[in-house]
């Protein structure tokens, strides 16, 4: 029997299990094998596939990962909506560590990384003006504030190529553009996702201030992976709660983003 699933989830950093009763699914795609195995199991009525982002054993670095296999896998298991949870710094004093971003703008600042499906055949142009499910971010941002996170609706995402972390300049110039977190996956995953017609939702959880926002020694890879680590169950509960309340009723604009636009290679 062919395991298929309704919603996809993609963990980020420390972010590495989500379903306690699964199957393992290896899925051959076009452009290589994903960043791990996927598992598929349930949460309440819901079918699930998640996907480690960085794998497992957070082998992949954010300019590395197989992101178009990591979509088009998911895709392939009958995944329409995407809940993506990661870890980000904040380029707002206001905005500690704990707090919940649910932004509704990115910033691509990244440089050579595979970010289309479509690079053979006529030049195709998919709408990304706003680049996140509003339906999904809607009841991401409800479901964050019912469980008492200090939660925001709303901001820009600016997305570094990494893996190293910004200089306090390049941190302050993020700042003064009005862009609220920081992070290094999010592109071209949303885009990819976009092309795909799938529904995305991003939850950033902020991690640290980012190096300009105020003094100190600057963020270190392992206070990121310790404190994201130490809030990976509340988050696991909150993408529970997400997934068990997403409508698999899609009437968001994102179906019909691919409108008279193919589908990349052949797809179901």
């Amino acid at each position: 029997m062919v395991m298929t699933a309704d919603i996809g989830v993609i963990g980020g950093s420390g972010f590495y299990t989500l379903l306690d009763d699964a199957k393992e699914i290896e899925v051959d795609t076009p452009y290589g094998p994903p960043s791990d195995v996927i598992t598929v199991g349930q949460i309440g009525d819901r079918s699930v596939a998640f996907v480690p982002r960085h794998g497992r054993d957070h082998r992949y670095p954010p300019h590395r990962i197989p992101y178009r296999a990591n979509l088009w896998a998911l895709r392939s298991l009958g995944v329409r909506q995407v809940v993506a949870p990661s870890a980000v710094g904040s380029l707002r004093a206001d905005y500690g560590p704990g707090t919940l971003v649910i932004p509704d703008q990115l910033i691509d600042r990244t440089s050579g990384r595979e970010q289309t499906y479509y690079e053979a055949g006529a030049a195709v142009h998919v709408s990304f003006a706003d680049p996140y499910c509003p339906r999904g971010r809607a009841l991401a941002y409800e479901k964050a504030v019912a469980e008492d996170w200090p939660a925001v609706d709303g901001g820009t995402l600016v997305i570094i190529e990494g893996p190293r972390f910004s200089t306090r300049a390049e941190s302050k110039w993020f700042s003064s553009n009005g862009w609220s977190i920081i992070g290094m996956t999010g592109h071209p995953e949303a885009v990819l996702a976009r092309e795909l017609a799938l529904c995305y939702t991003p939850l950033a959880l902020v991690t640290d201030h980012d190096a300009g926002v105020e003094a100190g020694e600057g963020v270190t890879h392992e206070e990121v992976l310790t404190f994201f680590a130490a809030n990976s169950q509340r988050m696991r509960t909150l993408v529970a709660s997400v997934v068990n309340d997403l409508s698999l009723d899609r009437t968001c604009p994102c179906p019909e983003t691919l409108t008279g636009i193919p589908l990349p290679l052949t797809l179901p």
